[in-house]
């Protein structure tokens, strides 16, 4: 059994790395000078949602990011006032009433552009020191982490 050992200890110590890792991009991230429009992280993963599908509903935009319902309607309501106009706008569903449908603004959209290539750029910095291959092989590696935990179920972009 020691190979069995040796791949649980070479596990743990994957895990390990990759932890660190995230927290070396997260302080880096903390590091740089914050604005007065800073987006948190499930801001940004709610923009960044509406960026893609173009029209949610809250519920959809909750279970999706993750948080509880009472969560998401603060967030968007902190992003309807951001940025002086507001980067999200909110309507009442016409199908549903009880529904609220959010859609990025201009203004969502270039700040979810700006945070998007402030967090690219640590990025970068970490992979611009790798060769052609090894981009290559860790791309494929992202590739399979990515298909293996991405959600099933994605929204559906509904124009309701």
């Amino acid at each position: 059994m020691p190979h069995v050992e040796q791949n649980e200890q070479n596990l743990d110590t994957l895990v390990d790395e990759i932890f660190d890792l995230t927290k070396i991009i997260y302080a880096a991230r903390s590091r740089r000078p914050s604005g007065p429009d800073d987006l948190s992280e499930t801001e940004f993963l709610a923009l960044d949602l509406l960026n893609k599908h173009k029209s949610m509903t809250i519920g959809e935009i909750q279970r999706s990011v993750g948080v509880v319902p009472a969560q998401m309607s603060r967030i968007v309501r902190s992003l309807e006032t951001q940025g002086g106009r507001g980067y999200v706008e909110c309507s009442i569903n016409s199908r549903d009433r009880r529904r609220v449908n959010v859609m990025l603004t201009s203004s969502g959209k270039k700040a979810y552009e700006t945070s998007r290539s402030a967090r690219l750029s640590s990025m970068y910095q970490i992979l611009e020191f790798f060769s052609d291959a090894e981009r290559a092989d860790f791309m494929r590696l992202m590739r399979r982490i990515r298909d293996r935990f991405s959600p099933k179920d994605k929204p559906k972009n509904k124009r309701q």
